[in-house]
């Protein structure tokens, strides 16, 4: 019994030791070793695409999916940054292809001499200084008219009409009475002639009364001028007082052409320049004439100040009231000054604002700046300051960089001070949420 307890004691130890040796055979004799371990730091965005809007480079979304701004599909972020760019915050960046899309163009200042075309409404006026207005100088009753009807051309001496007064019959007598002591009494001859002479009386009339030595009862009324009779206030018959009026008399053969001039056109407008017009009554003619003066008060009804252009007209085709169509070319002499298109100006009514392109940086980069405005020059504007001579400016699009701005809280049209925006915080960049965007959809749709 107890030889096959050892018997069967051996066999097992053997079974045992083949096992083991068995075990080790198949799996190496070694231990198997721990799975290796992968540190993640906690910002690790390998793989990870970030999404922008190309007009709107501010939007920044971890998928993809349509701009809370102007609905375009969002496109992939590269970035391109230098290590050398500095940037500051109130600079506005766009892509290459948001500059397309918003057609952005851009140009740099220059230096130039301003040129300007002036377009002038004008009316043809009588010349001031040869319009003889004819007042009674005296009382008396008209007898005889020798103009009957306004219109009537007359010459310088030529009799409008003739006057009975009491009062120049008394002065002719005055005068009679004094020649007979002018040597005697020099001073009291002298003052009876310049009653007369005061009251319109020629020089040759009066001699003529002193040398017949008869009073005159009837008074001849002569047109101091030669021209056109404009009025007649009198009639055969009437009683006139001192001062009543009674002709008026304008000699056409020199008028003024008075042209309307804005404020905004005053700077290119100078004594001697030369306008060349035309009268709308006469088409197929075309004149010219230099501006003698400029009136120094603005009309506050009309706001526009007359400019005078002085022309003969010997043959009277230029009558008063006539229209004209008049051209100003205008430049100043300086060739110093800097010349920006009216389309980069963006106004506020105080301000005026344009978007400088900043230099160096790999991407479209547009700032705010508030400039001052000299005169307009045709298309363009001369810069009195707030910019330099080539200096780039977007004079395209510009609306699109301002409203762009705006929304990104930067300085802008509307908001120079700018303000930051709330855009949320999504691993460190300036990026917006789904949840975001969808209250500003909200928002835009109301």
């Amino acid at each position: 019994m107890k030889k096959i307890d050892r018997k069967t004691l051996i066999i097992g130890a053997i079974a045992l030791v083949l096992g083991l040796l068995l075990g080790w055979a198949i799996f190496g004799g070694s231990t198997p070793k721990a799975p290796e371990q992968t540190e993640i730091t906690g910002h690790d965005h390998a793989g990870e695409t970030t999404w922008t809007c190309s007009m709107h480079p501010q939007i920044r979304m971890d998928e993809p999916g349509q701009c809370p701004i102007c609905g375009m599909d969002l496109i992939p972020l590269e970035e391109e940054v230098s290590e050398d760019e500095t940037t500051s915050p109130d600079e506005i960046q766009m892509s290459e292809a948001g500059m397309k899309l918003a057609e952005v163009q851009t140009v740099r200042v220059r230096k130039g001499q301003p040129e300007r075309i002036v377009y002038l409404l004008g009316i043809v006026k009588p010349d001031e200084r040869n319009i003889a207005e004819l007042t009674a100088r005296f009382g008396g009753r008209i007898e005889k008219l020798s103009v009957n009807f306004t219109g009537q051309n007359v010459r310088k001496g030529d009799k409008l009409a003739t006057i009975y007064s009491p009062e120049l019959i008394s002065a002719q007598r005055e005068l009679l009475e004094a020649a007979k002591y002018k040597e005697t009494n020099p001073g009291f001859y002298k003052a009876a002639r310049t009653k007369l002479s005061l009251w319109d009386l020629t020089e040759g009339q009066i001699n003529d009364l002193e040398n017949s030595g008869k009073v005159q009862h009837y008074f001849s009324l002569l047109s101091p001028i030669s021209g056109t009779v404009t009025k007649r206030d009198v009639a055969i018959g009437e009683y006139v007082k001192v001062g009543s009026p009674m002709f008026e008399v304008i000699n056409l053969k020199k008028v003024w052409l008075m042209f309307d001039a804005y404020e905004s056109d005053l700077p290119w407008i100078k004594t001697g320049d030369e306008i060349d017009f035309t009268i709308q009554s006469l088409p197929a003619r075309s004149f010219s004439g230099k501006v003698k003066y400029i009136d120094p008060f603005i009309d506050a009804k009309t706001r526009v100040a007359k400019v005078r252009v002085e022309l003969n007209n010997p043959k009277l085709e230029l009558k008063p009231e006539m229209f004209a169509n008049g051209v100003l070319r205008s430049k100043i002499k300086s060739t110093n000054d800097l010349l920006i298109p009216k389309s980069a100006i963006l106004w506020t009514g105080k301000r005026a604002v344009v978007y400088v392109k900043v230099p160096n940086r790999s991407q479209p980069t547009f700032l705010y700046r508030e400039i001052v405005l000299g005169p307009e020059a045709g298309n363009f504007y001369v810069v009195a300051s707030g910019l330099q001579e080539g200096e780039e400016i977007a004079v395209n699009g510009v609306f699109k960089i301002d409203a762009a701005a705006q929304l990104a809280g930067k300085p802008s049209m509307m908001n120079p001070e700018g303000g930051k925006v709330s855009t949320g915080h999504n691993h460190g960049g300036s990026t917006m949420t789904n949840e975001e965007m969808e209250n500003m959809d909200t928002q835009n749709s109301n």
